[in-house]
């Protein structure tokens, strides 16, 4: 999910009783029941739900008003127990983005697969904390995985010559037994 306050088109010190009235608002602009017969519709559907998730979304945790801290430490615990969704949420909602916070956005894009993300957030967190080892470690995990990907490809012994002696050798050991693996005209 974006940021809730943007979706709201509030500030991150908005009150509750401000963030009832941008609510409100939003409602009335984007309800469907305004857009009957026009093709946005569907358009104003999506942002009425995405209103709705934002403001229900920030009503839950107005009493849980966590520290950047701990909500790098939470994000943390979420992408050890793969819950990547979750994490990322907490880490959109960190303003100050710190070697950890790359370092965690580092970890996250990798779990999913987003090598690139992954490389530029981890060399982003190793260039603020260069001390610290572990992003030193994950960072260089990730650039040696990265090689042994390409390695098997420059490296691979397989040339013309060997795929023709087996192909040979299969198509004798066929016909030796009544078979023909390759047919000669």
């Amino acid at each position: 999910m974006k940021d809730p306050y943007e979706i709201l088109e509030i500030n991150k010190n908005a009150t509750e009783s401000e963030i009832k009235q941008a609510y409100k608002k939003l409602v009335k602009k984007y309800h469907p029941d305004k857009f009957i017969d026009n093709p946005l519709r569907e358009l104003a559907e999506e942002k009425l739900k995405e209103i709705n998730d934002a403001y229900n979304f920030l009503m839950s945790n107005r009493n849980n008003n966590f520290s950047e801290e701990e909500l790098l430490y939470s994000a943390r615990i979420d992408i050890q127990n793969g819950n990547l969704a979750e994490a990322e949420r907490k880490l959109n909602m960190v303003n100050k983005k710190t070697g950890e916070w790359y370092f965690l956005m580092g970890i996250l894009n990798q779990n999913r697969g987003w090598y690139d993300a992954a490389y530029s957030n981890l060399e982003t967190a190793c260039s603020m904390n260069p001390g610290n080892r572990e992003y030193n470690n994950a960072f260089n995990s990730l650039f040696r995985r990265n090689d042994n990907y390409r390695k098997p490809y420059n490296n691979r012994d397989h040339n013309i010559c060997n795929i023709c002696a087996t192909l040979y050798c299969l198509d004798c050991l066929c016909e030796c037994m009544g078979g023909d693996f390759i047919s000669c005209i």
